[in-house]
């Protein structure tokens, strides 16, 4: 009897002790403290080595290389104005015409004046000489004084032979003297008398031909090409000399002017490529390239102003827009990067957790730049880490992880699936807790 006493009370205590368990298996704390000891299941991934283009952010306005406010070098009277406002024009196209009447008046009063001169030192129109001044001795006025100078010469040279023998009388011989030194002065007034004829010829042609291009400039015509911005005058208007007309802005290329922090100083150079948007086309990206950089800081901004010219084929880009975008400077290779998935920021802390036999270590690091799915690892990790991809919210040091053998895109869904089974645990916990 009293063995069979002590077997029915130690079946007894059996029973409690697995009551025990049982209960503690039900709270929350036994639940946990289960869940601690199983591996976590994940998806692993490596780093990769990526080209990464490196960018300087930068904003500023397009400009018209050239723009031309074109005025009128002759008053008169507007006749005609071919041009309006946007009206596209090229190097010569007409843009004013004034009337040319009073201007054509002048310049046939400044072709008679030269004719007269030509006339007077022996130019002929219609042959080869026309525009060469003849030798002064075969000028007419200077051919007479040479010959009168000649005559008196020879009758001087015979009345002193005369003289000399006493054949002529003391008056003679001085008459004839005095009609050779007339006859000098005469021919040296020739020769200045051409000499002046010869300056007032080339006056007189400067005169003709200053006629002739305000003739011509009776025409107003666009310097360069581009587009008419501004249309200054309306026919039937009369202008003075230096009178604004219109407003020529080249459209083609432009230029974006901008300036650049002096921290990038090293990295601009010119030739580098910028590419940037503009409000009115904010789905499209434009393109220019770098041709000027300053050699100076602004001391109140610290900025150095930097031009790139950017090609405007379509006309769609207008000067006066405001751009907003970056310039390449250099291409790394050879970069590390992680994917996104494997990174966690907290913060402003960056993490990856590190799968080292079988567990996990968390591993700080720094971001660089994001090129697609991947981000540039500048610090905190060699590159020939195993990096975990996928629920990283049940992930902590020294955690045993189990890998998965699904794909990246898979082992995505299911870390969010296990994220969302480890919340509901976590409140399973708090609701049995709750029970208690």
């Amino acid at each position: 009897m009293v063995l069979l006493a002590a077997l029915v009370a130690a079946c007894q205590n059996t029973s409690a002790g697995s009551g025990a368990g049982g209960a503690g298996g039900r709270n929350g704390r036994g639940g946990r403290g289960g869940g601690r000891g199983t591996a976590v299941a994940v998806h692993t991934t490596k780093l990769q080595r990526i080209s990464v283009q490196r960018e300087v952010d930068l904003q500023g306005t397009l400009l018209s290389p050239d723009m031309a406010k074109v005025s009128s070098e002759v008053a008169g009277i507007i006749r005609d104005v071919p041009v309006q406002l946007g009206t596209e024009v090229r190097a010569g196209d007409v843009l004013v015409r004034l009337e040319p009447r009073e201007l054509q008046l002048a310049l046939d009063r400044a072709e008679s004046a030269m004719h007269q001169t030509e006339a007077q030192l022996g130019l002929d129109r219609g042959t080869s000489n026309a525009k060469q001044p003849l030798a002064d001795e075969q000028i007419a006025s200077v051919r007479q004084a040479i010959a009168n100078r000649d005559e008196a010469r020879n009758t001087f040279t015979r009345a002193q032979q005369l003289h000399e023998r006493g054949l002529m009388s003391k008056v003679d011989y001085d008459n004839a003297e005095t009609r050779l030194k007339v006859a000098e002065a005469n021919y040296q007034a020739a020769i200045d008398n051409v000499r002046s004829l010869r300056a007032q010829l080339q006056d007189r042609r400067a005169a003709f031909e200053l006629a002739q291009k305000k003739v011509a400039d009776a025409v107003v015509r666009a310097p360069v090409a581009g587009s008419v911005s501004e249309r200054l005058v309306q026919p039937g208007e009369f202008i003075r000399e230096n009178t604004p007309v219109a407003t020529i802005v080249q459209m083609n290329p432009l230029k974006l002017k901008t300036a650049i922090q002096e921290r990038h100083a090293g990295l601009i150079r010119p030739g580098q490529t910028v590419e940037f948007v503009v409000e009115a086309f904010p789905e499209r990206k434009f393109t220019g390239r770098i041709a000027y950089v300053s050699p100076a800081v602004d001391q109140a901004t610290r900025t150095f102003p930097v031009e790139a010219l950017v090609e405007n084929p379509d006309r769609q880009l207008k000067p006066g827009f405001f751009a907003k975008g970056v310039a390449h400077t250099q291409l790394d290779q050879n970069v590390l990067a992680a994917p996104e998935v494997t990174i966690s920021t907290l913060a402003g802390v960056s993490t990856v957790y590190v799968v080292e036999e079988g567990k996990v270590r968390q591993q700080q690091v720094t971001l660089g730049t994001k090129q697609g799915e991947l981000i540039e690892i500048v610090n905190g990790l060699k590159g020939e880490e195993i990096l975990a991809a996928s629920n990283l919210n049940q992930l902590a040091t020294g955690v045993s992880i189990q890998e998965s053998k699904s794909e990246p895109g898979q082992a995505g869904g299911e870390g969010n699936e296990g994220s969302g089974s480890a919340r509901g645990g976590r409140g399973g916990g708090r609701r049995g807790a709750g029970r208690q």
